[in-house]
């Protein structure tokens, strides 16, 4: 893309793809943060709530599996950008 986004061959978006674009992307952050919620709290949260706080042990469990998701999430994501440069290359997967 050239410099003030002029030029470069690639089309410009209008407000409304924009504000759908931005909504989409809301929806798949929050879709995310909802699910690492859920498994998390499933994997690490002690259903019997014997104290008022996190103890010390579901804390450390909530730290690596947070950690976890993100990474994992991460490598996925970075999976799928190098598959989708090779099928717009004209490869297979």
């Amino acid at each position: 893309m050239s410099l003030f986004g002029l030029g470069g061959g690639q089309p410009q978006l209008t407000s409304n793809q924009k504000i759908q674009a931005a909504e989409t992307e809301l929806d798949l952050v929050t879709d995310m943060f909802n699910k690492l919620v859920d498994n998390c709290y499933q994997k690490c949260i002690n259903k019997t709530y014997n104290q008022g706080e996190l103890n010390k042990d579901e804390s450390n469990c909530l730290d690596r599996c947070v950690a976890k998701y993100f990474e994992t999430n991460v490598k996925v994501g970075e999976n799928m950008q190098k598959m989708g440069q090779t099928f717009n290359a004209g490869g297979k997967f």
